[in-house]
């Protein structure tokens, strides 16, 4: 039999089954939270987080209350349509404004983040700061970090419902504080706690101080650190910001490993053992509930918590701080650090030119608008005299803070008249209707459509705003277009 033969002859046999022992085991994907319970610490870093967290809160439990040129410092008045932030007033027209704000933000964060890491998320986050608020609370209730681990193992008491029920008293307190202060930004905060008062606060305001009262409650009581992990987009993007001269929490492996216990007066280079101690005090200060020493993770929110515990721990071993720090890649590599980096400088002078476009804009913001609107129910009327008169609905938009009389003008007829008189009052954030008649000799009109143009401007020349319309009239006589 020759070769290929044998190759066909052998492919017709059967390849005998074998049984294999299978694990029939289900898996559950879904790994439950485990709730993590924070060790108070103190340091260095507490106190800087203390000067930027409580001016947040001061600012914005206080500023609804700051009263400027008679009215609320900052109002968000959606019936009315207009937005006071401190001495300036922004209208639906302004929109343009907050555009400009928001990129200017989101371009700052850029820049922060790429150059000092996610201190945003550690110092200046609400969702950090009002956490902190809660987990004090906690701490207040029910006590250290040892303490509420008990009472969580411990069998339901009475003396367990009672601490339950203090913790969540004071977060629903001050949840409820949270909620109604938001919405005193729309409301106003004298005639929101008036009306919570004599309980005749309306239905919208009492869904949306609820809505807030929970969510506040849900994210900083019971959602925590998930919040920061699953839902904030900002930590899954940030990588992308992130290059080797960013500064990070980071732990130096070079000088902590080998990890191990031992006495404070035990020689490390004997026992071949690093600086870290391996007290786990790191992990337990954590709000995220990570080990900083596994490297850089995006649960990391830059807080340092992990910092001033290893230190504090460095101190009491005689031991030199930094083995946890605020540092970069390249630093812990040997390397120097440089912020000579294409990023960085495109992030600062995008938001430098972002800053100086929205300044311009806002200083040579004319707090002024023009609406006309010609009478549609008519083409032109004939008037005593042989006039030709057109009817117009003006819409004057004074936007600033202060009343002014208007002069108004029309071009691109020769001679108009104007009835009533041009002299146009407009009280101080107030919009202005009236009606225009605009009077024509029908013998000085060029055509049956004319382009005309509405101009309205302050006394002085300092504001002005233009509207363009037409202007209706009959067709001109046969030889009158020499005139």
């Amino acid at each position: 039999m020759s070769a290929p033969d044998k190759a066909l002859d052998n492919s017709s046999e059967k390849i005998p089954a074998i049984a294999l022992d299978v694990d029939s085991s289900v898996y559950n994907l879904y790994e439950k939270r485990e709730k993590i319970f924070t060790r108070s610490i103190e340091g260095f870093f507490q106190n800087v987080r203390l000067f930027t967290g409580w001016p947040l809160l001061l600012g914005y439990f206080l500023i609804p209350w700051l009263i400027l040129d008679g009215r609320q410092a900052i109002l968000f008045d959606l019936p009315a349509r207009k937005f006071h932030i401190f001495w300036l007033t922004f209208w639906p027209q302004d929109f343009g404004f907050l555009a400009w704000a928001l990129m200017i933000a989101a371009f700052g964060l850029f820049f922060i983040t790429t150059l000092l890491g996610r201190v945003w998320c550690g110092y200046t986050c609400p969702q950090t700061v009002w956490t902190a608020i809660f987990m004090w609370a906690e701490q207040v209730a029910e006590g250290e970090r040892h303490q509420r681990i008990n009472l969580q193992n411990a069998p339901w008491s009475l003396e367990k419902a009672f601490k339950r029920f203090v913790k969540h008293g004071m977060w629903m307190g001050f949840a409820a504080l949270t909620g109604l202060t938001f919405v005193s930004y729309f409301y106003g905060a004298r005639p929101l706690v008036l009306d919570t008062w004599h309980l005749q606060l309306g239905e919208s305001a009492l869904f949306w101080s609820a809505f807030f009262t929970l969510a506040t409650y849900a994210n900083a009581g019971w959602m925590r650190e998930q919040v920061c992990i699953h839902m904030c987009p900002y930590a899954r993007f940030q990588s992308a910001m992130f290059d080797k001269d960013t500064l990070v929490v980071s732990y130096d492996p070079q000088r902590g490993e080998a990890r191990g216990p031992r006495k404070r007066s035990a020689d490390t280079a004997e026992l071949g053992l690093g600086d870290c101690i391996d007290c786990s005090l790191c992990v337990q200060v954590c709000p995220t509930g990570i080990d900083i020493r596994d490297g850089l993770q995006y649960e990391c929110i830059n807080c340092a918590n992990c910092i001033d515990a290893c230190d504090s721990i460095m101190t009491k071993m005689d031991y030199a701080p930094g083995l946890i720090s605020y540092t970069t890649e390249n630093q812990l590599a040997g390397q120097g650090w440089t912020w000579k980096r294409p990023k960085l400088l495109a992030y600062g002078m995008a938001v430098l030119m972002m800053i100086t476009l929205f300044a311009y804009s806002l200083a040579t913001r004319m707090p002024l608008e023009l609406d006309v609107m010609r009478n549609r129910g008519e083409l032109y009327q004939e008037v005593a005299g042989g006039l030709i008169r057109n009817t117009y609905l003006l819409k004057v938009i004074n936007m600033d803070r202060q009343a002014h009389a208007y002069q108004l003008s029309v071009t691109g007829l020769p001679t108009p008249r104007l009835v009533p008189d041009a002299i146009i009052m407009a009280p101080a954030g107030e919009i202005v209707e009236i009606s225009i008649d605009v009077l024509v000799d029908p013998d000085a009109l060029r055509g049956v459509n004319t382009e005309i143009e509405f101009r309205v401007e302050t006394e002085d020349g300092r504001w002005y705003a233009t509207s363009e319309s037409r202007y209706l009239g009959p067709a001109p006589l046969r030889g009158s277009y020499g005139r």
